[in-house]
């Protein structure tokens, strides 16, 4: 029923473009964007959402596809899934990462978005029968600068986005794996000045649209632009997914701070993560255990339409916060690389090479176990 209640919104919106809306005020039919911006690496996770400041009404189009062909040495798979199944989730074989297709409208005083998305990354990370949207919201601007979001929201916390074109990298990492790819609420933002803005947020829970107990998440996330090269981003959620049946409190911080930096031909991003959890040590269960994580990521711009680009992680949750029963050990670390090419701005092909290595022997290579995986990864995304 939700479903078919966004195909007809999102139809009802087509074929309102047509037709200039009857207003006293000038220039208020809506002007036609399509969302062709080509230069939108580390923009996936900005706490920001886009802002019309004219009186003229906007309506943005967009279009999305990632395909992709992934080899692991890994032969351990979950509904046909590799392990932290993310991007180019299927093994040996060509894939779909997403498809997708959105709607905005924005003016001065309200803004919405619908985007429905279809592939693996859907299908591996998304719960059901939510698993078409990726994002269902709308926003009044309460007083200036003042801004109230409701509904469904892709991610705001972590360097990663979910959607390949926005990252460096063709993969996404084991830390942002275990990050929230969706919450559903409402967002307070105000926006201190072109530098500065301040988001408050009451969710669901973590990586949840249903609620599944009484407790709900609470956040707060800040993003300051230095300049139009570097960028600052702190986010910290608070909530508690213990069943509503156990009395034991089990609160859970999460802190996540990330900057990226912009310098000529060479783009950086960098992420800590630090998470603590009551009542979740597992030599005392009467204690806070704690997580913590980080990334590093840099693309090097060599020519106009080639680029090589790095990336390193680490992740530790022995005590299995985030990672519940699946245990890695102390620590899992992996180096990332790859080149990508671009023969025209909103078309990327990269190849990739990644490994990863866990403290415990997770993984499974001819019949034996082993703590290490080797990763090929071919992508292909095509955008307007």
């Amino acid at each position: 029923m939700i479903i078919r209640v966004l195909y007809i919104t999102f139809f009802i919106a087509l074929t309102h473009i047509g037709f200039s809306q009857t207003d006293t005020v000038k220039n208020h039919k809506p002007k036609i964007i399509f969302g062709s911006d080509s230069n939108i690496v580390f923009s996936g996770t900005r706490i920001i959402s886009k802002t019309d400041t004219t009186s003229i009404h906007k309506i943005e189009l967009s279009g999305y596809l990632s395909t992709y062909y992934a080899d692991y040495s890994d032969e351990k798979t979950i509904n046909g899934l590799v392990q932290f199944p993310t991007m180019a989730a299927r093994n040996k074989q060509f894939g779909l990462n997403i498809a997708q297709i959105g709607l905005e409208y924005h003016n001065q005083n309200i803004r919405s978005n619908i985007t429905l998305h279809y592939g693996d990354i859907p299908e591996s990370n998304w719960p059901k029968p939510f698993t078409l949207i990726q994002e269902a919201h709308a926003g009044i601007k309460l007083i200036k600068n003042l801004w109230l979001d409701a509904g469904f929201f892709k991610s705001h916390i972590g360097l990663e986005s979910i959607q390949p074109r926005e990252n460096v990298t063709s993969s996404m990492s084991v830390i942002d794996y275990y990050e929230p790819y969706f919450f559903s609420g409402a967002k307070l933002t105000y926006q201190f000045n072109s530098k500065l803005s301040v988001q408050l947020n009451a969710f669901n829970g973590y990586n949840t649209y249903v609620e599944t107990n009484k407790n709900k998440a609470i956040g707060v996330s800040a993003i300051y632009d230095v300049n139009d090269d570097i960028s600052i981003t702190y986010n910290m959620l608070s909530c508690d997914e213990t069943n509503d049946n156990i009395k034991t409190n089990h609160q859970r911080f999460y802190h996540n701070l990330y900057a990226t930096f912009k310098l000529n031909k060479l783009s950086i991003g960098v992420e800590a993560n630090y998470g603590t959890q009551k009542n979740s040590l597992l030599t005392d269960t009467t204690k806070t255990a704690s997580m913590n994580s980080a990334l590093v990521v840099l693309k090097y711009q060599a020519l106009k339409k080639i680029g090589i680009y790095s990336r390193g992680e680490y992740f530790s949750d022995k005590n299995m916060i985030l990672t519940n029963n699946f245990n890695i050990g102390s620590y899992i670390y992996g180096v990332t690389g790859g080149i990508e090419f671009k023969p025209s701005k909103t078309v990327a092909l990269s190849a990739e090479y990644r490994l990863l290595e866990s403290e415990n022997l997770i993984f499974k290579t001819n019949g034996y176990l082993t703590n290490q995986r080797n990763e090929f990864i071919f992508c292909l995304d095509v955008w307007f």
